[in-house]
C-alpha cells in the first residue's frame, strides 16, 4: 500500500516521540541511580581528589633566580643534591648582563663548590624539613641515636653526617635534624650550650679576664680556649657556631 505524504509525516513524528521518551527514561534512570549513592560517598570522592592535588602542590619545587640568592638559602642543583649558599658576589659589566658568583656547600657530602651564573639564571629551592630531636646515645659504630621530639621515634644518624660537630653533641642535647627527601642530611646544634670544664690548667693568682687564656676540655668532648681564671669543674656557656667561651653559667 502506498503511503501518502501526510501518513509519512505522522509516522516520522511518532518515531521522534518514541526516541524522546526513551532518552528521557534513560536520563531519569541515570539520575535515580546517582541519587541512590549516599551523598557522603560522593563527598568523600571529591575530598580525596582535592587532597591528592594539594599534596602534589606542596611537593612541587619553588623556582628562584640569581636576584633572590641569599646567604643560608638552600637550593637543589642539577645533580639533585641540596646546596647551601655560603657567600655570593655580583660582578657588573660595562656591556651585557651582570654575573653572580656563588659559593655553595653540599649538605650531603660536606664539600664546597663555586659557580658563576648569568643574571636571571634560575634555581630550584631544596625542599628541606627541620625536626627537633634529642640525642640519646652513640653506639660502638659511631652511629648517633636521636629521639624525634614530636613522634618519639628513634632516628639513627651516621657520624659522617654529624661531621665536625661530633665532639659537641652531648647526650640529652636537643638539636634540629635537617631532612632532604626524607633522609637526614645535617645536624644543627643549638646556638649556645652550657657545659662543664672537665680538664684545664690550674688558675694562676693575679689572672684577670683578658690577661691569660688556656685550653680547656669540655664535658661534651670539645676543646676550646677559655680565660685563665676559670677552674676545672666550672659550668660555662659556649657559642657553638664560633666555638667560643661566652660566660660563666
Amino acid at each position: 500500500m502506498m503511503m501518502t505524504g501526510s501518513m509519512k509525516i505522522a509516522t516520522a513524528a511518532a518515531l521522534v516521540a518514541v526516541a524522546l521518551v526513551g532518552g528521557a527514561s534513560a536520563f531519569t534512570n541515570s539520575a535515580a541511580q546517582r541519587s541512590m549513592v549516599p551523598s557522603s560517598s560522593r563527598a568523600v570522592a571529591f575530598v580525596q581528589t582535592t587532597t591528592t592535588f594539594s599534596a602534589r602542590s606542596q611537593l612541587s619545587m619553588v623556582a628562584v633566580d640569581t636576584s633572590d640568592i641569599k646567604n643560608g638559602m638552600t637550593v637543589e642543583l642539577n645533580d639533585g643534591e641540596p646546596y647551601r649558599v655560603i657567600s655570593f658576589s655580583i660582578m657588573k659589566q660595562a656591556r651585557g648582563a651582570a654575573k653572580t658568583t656563588i659559593k655553595f656547600k653540599n649538605l650531603m657530602k660536606g664539600t664546597t663548590i663555586e659557580n658563576t651564573y648569568r643574571s636571571g639564571e634560575k634555581f630550584e629551592k631544596a625542599m628541606i624539613e627541620k625536626k627537633a630531636a634529642q640525642h640519646t646515645y652513640k653506639d660502638e659504630n659511631d652511629n648517633f641515636f636521636f629521639m624525634d621530639m614530636e613522634t618519639f621515634e628513634e632516628v639513627v644518624v651516621d657520624s659522617k653526617i654529624v661531621q665536625d660537630k661530633v665532639t659537641w653533641v652531648e647526650e640529652g642535647m636537643e638539636c634540629n635534624l635537617i631532612y632532604f627527601k626524607e633522609k637526614v642530611i645535617e645536624v644543627l646544634l643549638p646556638p649556645h650550650v652550657v657545659v662543664q670544664i672537665v680538664e684545664t690548667e690550674p688558675s694562676l693568682k693575679g689572672n684577670t679576664a683578658n690577661a691569660h687564656t688556656k685550653p680547656a676540655v669540655l664535658s661534651c668532648g670539645a676543646t676550646i680556649t677559655v680565660p685563665g681564671y676559670l677552674e676545672q669543674g666550672e659550668m660555662i656557656r659556649v657559642d657553638t657556631d664560633k666555638k667560643e667561651f661566652m660566660e660563666r653559667a
